[in-house]
């Protein structure tokens, strides 16, 4: 049980702070699940995010090289050509050279390692889950404040850049007055809501620095409430 003492102390502690020590169980909790499936299937956990990630990227018509796959995990090249080529040996992923360039050096998933990449997905179920008991007001907010967080992140070069809308140059936000769909999309030329933010999209392109700067793909945080909806969005 905890103590008086430490009870005021966590009555003390800030909003953000709260939120800070909630991402980091959260953290732990994902550690935790990385580590347990990818063992039941002989993985480790970076070598099951490699798989995933080739998936990923050859489901959008891309090929990767290990420098492409060790900056979109956040790894070093050496920890990545580690993994690779202990996935070589199980003939999960195979090495293929470039046609125009024979130094180029391409990862791509056997059969085998295309049935072990969709298992090794499956490893994430229990945070879907975990997401599926909020709301659907509740999962925009969230999405929302995640993709601000995210993308914070990435100016500060602490994580991999993500293929997000508030950084794509088809991302045009808070353009409509409708305040389910706010946004629109110029890809696809359709409104959608904060529910339908992507984190990592196909048809992405980065954004200019100069329309990034101008705050050009900024979502705002503001919240609606019940009233607010039923009067339009005005506050």
């Amino acid at each position: 049980m905890k103590s008086a003492s430490s009870a005021r102390k966590s009555e003390l502690l800030s909003p953000s702070e709260h939120i800070a020590t909630g991402l980091h169980k959260i953290g732990l909790a994902i550690r935790s699940q990385a580590w347990q499936k990818a063992g039941q299937r002989g993985l480790t956990p970076t070598q099951a995010q490699i798989l995933i990630l080739l998936e990923t990227r050859e489901a959008q018509g891309a090929k990767t090289i290990i420098s492409d796959a060790a900056a979109a995990l956040a790894l070093t090249v050496a920890t990545t050509s580690d993994a690779a080529a202990a996935l070589t040996a199980k003939r999960l992923i195979a090495k293929q050279r470039g046609a125009q360039d024979a130094r180029a050096v391409f990862l791509r998933l056997t059969s085998r390692g295309k049935r072990a990449a969709r298992r090794a997905a499956l490893w994430s179920d229990f945070l879907l889950e975990a997401a599926q008991t909020l709301s659907p007001e509740e999962q925009g907010v969230f999405l929302r404040a995640l993709v601000k967080m995210i993308r914070g992140l990435q100016e500060r070069g602490q994580i991999p850049v993500s293929r997000m809308c508030v950084t794509c140059r088809f991302f045009r936000p808070h353009v409509h007055q409708d305040p389910e769909k706010p946004h629109h999309c110029d890809f696809v030329d359709a409104p959608f809501g904060d529910r339908h933010l992507r984190l990592e999209c196909p048809d992405y392109e980065a954004a200019s620095q100069e329309a990034v700067s101008r705050g050009q793909t900024t979502v705002k945080l503001g919240l609606y409430t019940q009233n607010q909806r039923r009067e339009g969005g005005k506050s």
